[in-house]
């Protein structure tokens, strides 16, 4: 990682798989999984591990004037650390392609954590997912909404410590999963066995999916 922490201080372009628009940014910080970016006027967090490529555009600007103080505590940076400090603060995930969601990270399990959309309400996002998070400042509600609009602590669910045993409480339920961007990934889940999920769609058509590239689940 000391070819990355070379590069503090430093404006990078920054390419991460499933986003096809670079990020460009100042890098903040390195963590063990982590790399944080300050870009228009938002810090951005996102895993090593969907990095494909980065570089330096430019020396970042003295911008030492600025407010750059984050909004979630860098101390012992890491992923989940990070998630756990987002809980109650309104965030963007993003998920990939078109795919982004607005709300506040709710509960962290093994290998998923709820996220509380007022437009999805309870989501189940796998962590291997998240291609970054992004805290809105403490002053901002979602959609302007107010708070007596918008419950920052929902009632939880009873929830299993991995995703695969959480998606088997919902057989037999209508589930949509990737918020719904494609009609083969809502239905009925009929069956989940060995990370093969059976879902039974509109039509009565038999669809398999594999759970490994499941991005969220959420229910009708």
């Amino acid at each position: 990682m000391e070819s990355i922490r070379s590069l503090l201080g430093k404006t990078i372009e920054l390419k991460i798989s499933g986003y096809k628009i670079p990020i460009i940014g100042e890098l903040i910080d390195v963590g063990s999984d982590i790399l944080v970016l300050y870009s228009e006027n938002r810090y951005i967090y996102t895993p090593v591990h969907h990095l494909q490529h980065m570089k330096v555009i430019e020396e970042a600007e003295d911008s030492s004037h600025v407010n750059k103080e984050p909004i979630l505590d860098h101390a012992h940076i890491s992923f989940r650390k990070m998630l756990m400090n987002a809980r109650g603060i309104f965030t963007e995930i993003h998920l990939g392609g078109a795919s982004s969601i607005h709300g506040y990270v709710t509960s962290i399990m093994n290998d998923y954590f709820l996220f509380y959309s007022p437009v999805h309400h309870t989501v189940y996002i796998p962590l291997h997912h998240v291609k970054y998070l992004s805290p809105y400042p403490p002053n901002m509600t979602p959609y302007d909404l107010s708070d007596s609009h918008f419950p920052v602590q929902p009632a939880a669910p009873t929830l299993s410590r991995n995703l695969e045993q959480q998606l088997e409480k919902f057989q037999n339920c209508l589930v949509v999963f990737d918020l719904g961007e494609s009609p083969l990934k809502a239905g009925l889940l009929k069956k989940v066995d060995s990370h093969i999920i059976e879902l039974i769609e509109a039509g009565g058509e038999t669809i398999l999916l594999h759970t490994d590239h499941i991005k969220s689940i959420h229910l009708p």
